[in-house]
Formats: C-alpha cells, structure tokens, sequence
C-alpha cells in the first residue's frame, strides 16, 4: 500500500506533460491507482477479485490513447494474457466458496481451514504467474511497457506485477501452505529459468525500456525462487527467504519507477530509445544521469543500496534448501552487471553527440519523483529493518504454517 502511494504519486509528477485529454487521463490514472489499493487491501475474495479485474480497464485505455508505437496491439496483448490469468482465478474462487467446509468468501477464514485441494493451488498460481510475470507467461511485459506512457510503465512496472507476488504470498502460501511445500520444487524451478532466461535476453535488447522490462522477469524469478525455497528451509531460514521475496517486491517496485522515470525523461527530450543512437547525455541531463546510476547499481545489486539487501535475503534463505538452483541464480548478478553498465555507458556516457547540444536536464516538477525514489532507494538499502520487521509480522504465521506442513 505504501509502494502504490509512493508511485501513484510519482506517476502523477510525471505526468505534468500530458496535453492530450488531460481530465479523461488523470480520471484513468487515479482509477488505476485506486483499483491497486483495493486489491492489497481486500482480505475477501470477491472484492479481491474485482479489484484485480477493475485494473484491467484503466490500464488499457492509457497504453492504447496516451502510448506510442503499436499502443493498440500491446493494450490489447496485455489485456488477453491477464484477462486468460483471471479467468483461472475465479474458477478457484467458486471452487473455494462451494467447499463443503468453507462457504466464504473471507480470505482468513478459508485460510484457517488450511484447504488441501492441489488443483486449487494451481488455478491461483497461474492467474498470479501471468501478472508476476514469470518464464512462459511473460511475452505481453515487453509490449505493454514499450508502448506504455511514463506514467503508466512505472505503475505496471512498480505495482501491477507486485499484485502477482501478493497474491502468491497471500493466498497460496496463505491458503495453501501444503501444497505450497508439496510443489516447491517446481516453483524454483520456474523462478530459476525465469531469473536465467530474462537476464540473457535482457542482454540482447538495445531499447532501454524493452530491457527494464526483460530485467524484471529476471527480478521477478527472484520472488519465485524465495516463496519456492519455503518447502525445505525451515525456522528463521523459512522467514529469511519470504521476507527476500516480499523485500524484492517493494525494492524493484522503487527502483525500475526510477529507471523508467528516468527513461521518460530521456525519450521525452532525445526522442528516441534506441540505445546505439544515445551517448553522452550525463553532461547534458546531470539529474537524469544521477538518477539512472543510482536505480542501475541498485538493480544490479550493489552493497547500501535496496536491490542488494532483498537478493541477499532470498539468497540465504533458499541456500541451504535449494543450493544449485540458487548458485545458477546468483550467476545471474554478473548478467544483470553486464547489461546494467552497458546500458548506462553507452546511454550516458562516451562521446558527446552533436544532436544533443540542447537537450535540457530535468526541471524542478520533473526531479521531485526522482529525488523521491532515491530517498527510498538509498534509505533502504542503509537501514533495512524499516521493512523487514514490518514484513516479519505478516510472514512469521505463514512460516509457521508451512514448518508444520512440511
């Protein structure tokens, strides 16, 4: 909930440019934002249902009339996938209200009763699979956030794909502890490749944001890999790698709003995101630059800043349960130094391009949402216990669950 205040704020900061059906786009932007806090604040299913459906609409209509390139093909891509996710989600949802046992929509009652259905674990695991997204369900991220205006990429980005990992935790950890211990292995499994996989294609990519959005899949098998971890740790090792999995949701949610406000700003003034025809610009945009530094390092995983403290916290959680699985997904660090530093050296740095001359850095209204999420970046990173012992009150009955499941 504070994350989606943080970035709804930030969303609206950055969308002082908007000239465009100014009213019918702040109208979507606040419904969109108002549709996140219902989902991760609706402790019943129905609501939680609806919520997470309302999300679809706003989100649509700001990636097809505000976006770019093929706006309506990506909205449109989006919306399919999710809609498909959902469609899996509420086939569970009756199923759970007709149990004999349950009759309720309340999530903490059905959690109570600790539900033993398998089919239902897995109907919830792939509506939340397509949002996180992981490794196959991902192809719709790239589009969306390609064509997504600023405002809208960094909502998707920061909050949308957290609603994925809630879901997770709350409801198939929440719900399904045993299931949840039963089927590790094959949630690691899942969150290895994605975290393998969208590193390596993350390589590849020479347009900044379809790279933060192949760098999120990579981020998001983290998510995977810590929940997965749970069915062999046990005690404080169990706890280690959930709150690794929450942490990770907050902390990517903060750094890839500041790499795509960042990138905004830069197609804003460059007009283009192609990374070959960029260079030079840290002389020019030395806020924007600055910036960008802190949310790359922070992304990669750089000791005092946020991103660091969520990996090590999956990565010691999960190291004892799963230890080849988390050596493969620590080689992952290299991957993501290697694109990070190659998309900030080649963007931000080398030769000075003429075209550029006059391209002017970040105003005051611009810099506000930058200096916001370095705030929390750096804030974090130096003094983790903020989050982590709010986060242990949630996870510590969870673990419980799960220690007494397997």
């Amino acid at each position: 909930v504070a994350l989606t205040g943080l970035l709804g704020l930030c969303a609206v900061f950055a969308s002082w440019h908007i000239q465009m059906r100014v009213r019918e786009y702040f109208v979507w932007l606040l419904v969109l934002q108002t549709a996140v806090m219902g989902v991760f604040t609706s402790l019943d299913l129905l609501l939680f249902f609806l919520f997470w459906e309302l999300e679809l609409v706003p989100l649509y209509m700001l990636i097809a009339i505000w976006g770019t390139g093929r706006r309506e093909y990506s909205a449109m891509k989006f919306l399919i996938f999710t809609i498909l996710g959902s469609a899996f989600m509420l086939v569970a949802i009756v199923a759970v209200f007709l149990t004999p046992e349950v009759g309720t929509f309340d999530m903490l009652g059905s959690a109570a009763l600790l539900l033993p259905i398998g089919g239902l674990f897995w109907l919830f695991m792939v509506a939340f699979a397509v949002k996180l997204p992981v490794w196959p369900l991902h192809t719709w991220l790239p589009d969306a956030h390609t064509d997504a205006p600023t405002a809208a990429s960094v909502m998707l980005a920061g909050v949308l794909l957290k609603m994925g990992g809630y879901g997770i935790l709350r409801i198939n950890l929440g719900m399904f502890p045993e299931q949840t211990v039963e089927f590790a292995w094959v949630l690691v499994t899942i969150g290895v490749i994605s975290i393998l996989y969208g590193a390596v294609v993350t390589l590849r990519q020479t347009d900044l944001k379809r790279l933060i959005a192949y760098s999120s899949v990579s981020h998001m098998g983290l998510v995977m890999l810590g929940v997965g971890s749970v069915g062999v740790s046990q005690g404080e090792l169990t706890i280690t790698a959930l709150n690794g999995a929450a942490m990770q949701l907050f902390t990517h949610g903060t750094i890839t709003g500041l790499l795509f406000l960042s990138v905004g700003l830069v197609y804003e003034r460059a007009h283009t995101r192609y990374i070959p025809d960029l260079g030079g610009l840290a002389g020019r945009m030395p806020v924007v630059a600055v910036a960008f530094l802190i949310a790359g390092l922070a992304s990669l995983g750089l000791p005092g800043l946020s991103g660091f403290v969520s990996e090590l916290l999956v990565f010691l959680g999960a190291f004892r349960a799963y230890p080849i699985p988390t050596a493969l997904a620590v080689l992952s660090i290299i991957l993501a130094a290697g694109y990070i530093l190659w998309m900030i050296e080649r963007s931000f740095f080398g030769e000075r391009r003429e075209r550029f001359a006059d391209i002017k850095d970040a105003s005051l209204v611009e810099a506000v949402p930058l200096a916001l999420l370095v705030i929390t970046i750096i804030g974090v990173g130096v003094y983790p216990f903020i989050l982590t012992d709010l986060f242990r009150i949630g996870l510590e009955p969870m673990a419980g669950l799960l220690n007494g499941g397997g």
